[in-house]
């Protein structure tokens, strides 16, 4: 292809996906935005935050508080607070978690890498648990045994523990949350799927 008519071919596309108001220019600019998406900025995003799931959606209430981004921590710690009286975790304590008010469902969290001897009791990490996807809960304990961490966790909103997340190994985990960087955008994604749910996890979420 001569010179000429590369630079013809540039113009064109450049018009196609930037200017052209026409259907088919509207199709072009998604496409294009899916492929820039797709094989550059999440690459990118990933090498960048050292953990292949940069960006997740949290698609449970197992996080939850009432009132979420305006819930009320006195409040929702006189419900809660028998449930850490056994973990040893109290008041004071918890204010000092990260995300004390949790998560909402549909809320984009922004994850970065972690090591396993950097985590501690009360952060919230993302692990694998042979579920279809990964599970997003706080850290209730933590035990080490020959440089091998093993953790436990719990999400806010359980009322107990599920049996995957007794003995997490350090091999199990994808990363930490570290800003929730577009509470309920989630939504525009969740909503095709809550059909394919049981009723008990449709819907917005309640308080446990």
């Amino acid at each position: 292809m001569k010179k000429g008519d590369l630079k013809k071919f540039f113009k064109k596309f450049w018009f196609v996906v930037w200017q052209d108001d026409s259907f088919k220019g509207w199709i072009f600019s998604i496409i294009f935005l899916l492929i820039v998406i797709k094989l550059i900025f999440f690459p990118l995003l990933t090498l960048a935050s050292g953990t292949p799931l940069p960006l997740v959606i949290v698609e449970s209430c197992s996080m939850y508080h009432g009132g979420n981004l305006f819930s009320n921590f006195d409040n929702w710690w006189k419900i809660h607070e028998r449930k850490y009286f056994q973990e040893e975790i109290i008041k004071t304590a918890f204010l000092e978690f990260p995300f004390k008010n949790g998560f909402n469902k549909g809320d984009i969290l922004f994850v970065t890498g972690i090591k396993p001897e950097k985590v501690k009791v009360g952060e919230i990490i993302i692990f694998n648990a042979g579920e279809r996807n990964p599970i997003i809960h706080r850290i209730m304990s933590i035990k080490e045994e020959n440089g091998i961490y093993t953790f436990s966790t719990r999400g806010d909103n359980n009322n107990g523990q599920l049996f995957i997340e007794k003995e997490i190994n350090q091999s199990q985990l994808v990363g930490r949350p570290i800003a929730n960087v577009a509470p309920y955008l989630g939504w525009i994604k969740l909503i095709f799927f809550e059909n394919a749910k049981s009723s008990e996890e449709r819907g917005f979420c309640n308080e446990n």
